[in-house]
Formats: C-alpha cells, sequence, structure tokens
C-alpha cells in the first residue's frame, strides 16, 4: 500500500515555491493536500484573495497531488490525527518566528502515531507577502469586494471595522498590521460615516447630502483601497429614493448600508432625538426593508437594520421586536445603538436576540462603551464591530497642534517631531517612485 505525505496549504497565490514542495512529497508517497478553510485563515493571515472552493479546484488538478480534504483549524493536528498520514512535508520557514510552536506541536504528534517530518528548504526568492502586495497595487473589481464582508463575517469571530473619510484614511486601514503572537491583526473593511464625511467638510451633517456627492468622495476610497466597505445610508429616505441607493452602491461594489428606524429631519444619535424626529413604525420600515432587497441584483450585497430604540429611551424589549420583525422583512444583519456608556443594555439585546437568532449578524458600535474588548462582544453575539469616528477625531486634534507649534515658533522646525516625512507619506501610495 502506497505510503501518504501530508501537506498544509493556503494555496490562495500559487508560486513555483507550492510546486516545488509538491514534487518532493510525490518523491515519499501519495499527497494528501489539507487546504486550510477561509476561517482557519482570517483569524491569522489575512482573508484569502480566492474562495475555498476556487482554491480546492486549482489545488486538485495539480500534478502529483491525489487528494484535497479541508484543513479546518490552523493548527496541523486534528487533521493529522484524522488521517494518520506516513508523512506531513513542511519548509524549513517554520523554525522560528510565529510558526514556531506549529511546529513542535506536529513534531510532538507524527511522534504519537509513528509518522515522519520532512522538512525541505525554503524556495530562494519567493516571497508570497510581497505577491500579495503587488496584487493590492493592482486593486480590486466591484464584484470581489462586495462579496469580501459575507465571506468575512462567516470566516472569522468578529469583523473589525474602522471609519474611512478620505483616500489617505482608507491607505492606513488598507495597510497597518500588527503580528500578535501566530496571529495577525488588521482591520477588516471600512465604515463611510455620513457624520465623518460631511465634518471633514467642515459641514453639519444632515440627511439632505445628494448621494451623488457622498459617491464622490468615497469614489476616492474605492480607488486606492481593496478592502470591503459598509455605507452609512442614515434613515435611507424616502422608499423610492433607498430603491435607487441600493442599485447605485451594489453597483460600485460597496458590501453593505446600514439605515436606521428614523424619519424626519435627522439629528446625530449620540445628541437624541430632535421632536422633528422619531422611530419609523416596524411596518413602514420593515417595507422599505424589502423593497431595498427586491431592488438589489446580487444575494452579496447586504442590508442592515439599525435599530434606534435605546437611543429613543424604549426598552430592550422594544429593540427585540422590532429587530424580529426586520429579519423577518429581509435584513441581513441588524445594529444596535446606544449612548449607555455601561453597554448593559447592548449586552442584553444581544445576549436575547441570540437565544432566539443564532444566525443573523449582529453590529455595534462601541463609541461610549469602549471598554469592552472584541472578545467580550464577540461573547455577547456580535459579528461586526465598527470604530465610527475615530480617523476623523484623531486628526483633527494632531492638526490643530501643528498649527498652534507654527504660530508659537514662528517657522515649522519645532512642528517636524509630530509630521510624518513626505517621503514617508508618499511612499504609502501606491504608484509613487
Amino acid at each position: 500500500m502506497q505510503k501518504v505525505v501530508y501537506l498544509g496549504m493556503t494555496a490562495d497565490i500559487m508560486h513555483p515555491g507550492l510546486i516545488n514542495i509538491i514534487k518532493e512529497a510525490t518523491k515519499y508517497g501519495e499527497v494528501l493536500i489539507g487546504l486550510l478553510t477561509d476561517k482557519a485563515i482570517a483569524s491569522h493571515k489575512r482573508l484569502p484573495h480566492l474562495s475555498y472552493e476556487q482554491r480546492e479546484e486549482v489545488v486538485a488538478n495539480i500534478k502529483g497531488v491525489s487528494r484535497v480534504v479541508p484543513q479546518e483549524e490552523w493548527s496541523y493536528v486534528p487533521n493529522l490525527l484524522k488521517y494518520k498520514p506516513d508523512y506531513i512535508i513542511h519548509g524549513d520557514d517554520w523554525v522560528g518566528g510565529p510558526l514556531k510552536q506549529i511546529r513542535e506541536d506536529v513534531f510532538r504528534v507524527m511522534k504519537e502515531i509513528g509518522g515522519e517530518v520532512i522538512e525541505i528548504p525554503y524556495t530562494k526568492g519567493i516571497n508570497s507577502s510581497g505577491l500579495d502586495k503587488d496584487i493590492k497595487a493592482i486593486g480590486t473589481t466591484p464584484d470581489v469586494r462586495l462579496k469580501t464582508l459575507r465571506r468575512l463575517i462567516a470566516a472569522k469571530p468578529i469583523v473589525r471595522i474602522l471609519e474611512a473619510h478620505s483616500g489617505l484614511s482608507g491607505l492606513i486601514i488598507e495597510s497597518i498590521s500588527l503580528q500578535k503572537g501566530d496571529k495577525l491583526q488588521a482591520f477588516d473593511g471600512m465604515w463611510s460615516s455620513s457624520l465623518t464625511d460631511s465634518t471633514s467638510k467642515g459641514k453639519p451633517d444632515i440627511e439632505a447630502v445628494d448621494l451623488t456627492t457622498r459617491l464622490q468622495d468615497l469614489n476616492n476610497i474605492l480607488e486606492c483601497t481593496t478592502k470591503p466597505i459598509i455605507f452609512d445610508g442614515d434613515t435611507g429616505g424616502k422608499i423610492e429614493h433607498f430603491v435607487f441607493t441600493v442599485r447605485t452602491l451594489e453597483r460600485h461594489g460597496i458590501s453593505a448600508v446600514i439605515i436606521e428606524d428614523k424619519v424626519g429631519l435627522k439629528k446625530n444619535s449620540l445628541f437624541g432625538t430632535s421632536v422633528q424626529q422619531h422611530q419609523a413604525t416596524i411596518e413602514e420600515f420593515s417595507d422599505k426593508l424589502r423593497a431595498g432587497k427586491n431592488a438589489q441584483v446580487t444575494k452579496e450585497f447586504m442590508i442592515i437594520a439599525r435599530i434606534e430604540s435605546l437611543i429613543c429611551g424604549q426598552p430592550v424589549e422594544d429593540a427585540l421586536e422590532r429587530a424580529f420583525a426586520y429579519v423577518e422583512a429581509g435584513a441581513d444583519g441588524v445594529m444596535i445603538h446606544s449612548k449607555d456608556k455601561s453597554g448593559e443594555d447592548i449586552k442584553a439585546f444581544c445576549q436575547k436576540f441570540r437565544e432566539k437568532d443564532k444566525v443573523t449578524p449582529i453590529v455595534v458600535v462601541p463609541t461610549t462603551y469602549n471598554q469592552f474588548t472584541e472578545t467580550a462582544l464577540n461573547e455577547w453575539g456580535v459579528n461586526i464591530v465598527i470604530y465610527a469616528n475615530h480617523m476623523l477625531r484623531a486628526s483633527y486634534p494632531a492638526m490643530y497642534n501643528v498649527a498652534r507649534i507654527i504660530l508659537e515658533n514662528e517657522r515649522s522646525l519645532e512642528a517636524d517631531p509630530y509630521c510624518m516625512p513626505i517621503k514617508q507619506i508618499l511612499e504609502l501610495i501606491p504608484g509613487t517612485k
């Protein structure tokens, strides 16, 4: 009987290094590829460009591959115990760094099952991170960007979204990451906020701003980033206007729109509800959601219902009644909002909602109750956390401080420590030499 060689891989960007290791594996026996799922990868690296099904089709047709099975976890151990291969083959790049613990676990388990670990030299001149950077420089398509949010929700415990109000702020969100152990911490997407969009222009946050005007500014972000975008749709306007909004956003590759169940002259929720503005009835808001869902072309676009009950002084029970009704009307997710700093009302809502609905994504914006970590929010049942205005709020004091320093010293020398070198900021922009 032919021996089995296990090889775990992501196989998102195929390159000579992967072909080389498959060729080497065939020398020892039948090659069994453990293809990591989106869920196994997403918390440790970026979400693959290709879906699992696309990657599986590519790998299954590579010469020398006998069989492809899903690897549901970042660790190789569960699959090694399940399939008990005679060998596992891996490049020697895991001797140090974040994969060191993975290597130690593999050696231990292979010894237990009587197998052998084969390490081969890592192929020189091949850098997956560099290839990924080149792909990002090329950009993405509206269709690919639109689909990514649903994939992220399915793959990650928490989808982390940060507000972007300009192309530069979008580039920061696109590029910043932090390695914590064997996990890569990064932002998964961007929030296009009506508040930060208007404030960055020095204008009040009112819903009278034309969608076309919003999209002109959003296009600056779309042109230089690849991550999914959630759009702040305010109340969505009249039903016939909302239908147009859905089709326009979908065409541009926006992944989701969030609309709130309030009507009347807009006032920001953190300031409370004005006399001109009140919650829509469940029926009229449900009609708007249904109209939006009927208008969209793709299955991937998401319409998320923002529930203002807690902002308007209503109890958690009112928010729950609305949430279940909106999901019944077709909402792809619910966003619960509150200005209570304790966060207890949000926690109660999430836990009670999850008792009845285990699937529908819950979105929160923990601006006032920011003492809770993403892990804690996920334990409540939250899927998406939006940091809704931090990039704009951070930019104002930085710019104000530099302006004040220049005035005080009648020159800019003293401001230099507070300013990014112009060369460094230009290198952030794709295509700049």
